[in-house]
């Protein structure tokens, strides 16, 4: 059986590259959230069937 790491304490690690990449995600799904709504709204009031 493998033996057990006691030695992480917790609240010491850097996580400011996790904090980054999560909010560079957010930001991406808000833009991208948008874009697509913009796109929607273009092919509602331009529709070219009757």
């Amino acid at each position: 059986m493998a033996e057990h790491d006691d030695h992480h304490t917790p609240g010491a690690m850097d996580i400011s590259q996790h904090q980054r990449a999560w909010a560079g995600f957010v930001s991406f799904v808000k833009y991208s959230i948008g874009f697509i709504l913009l796109i929607m709204i273009f092919l509602a009031v331009f529709r070219t069937h009757g």
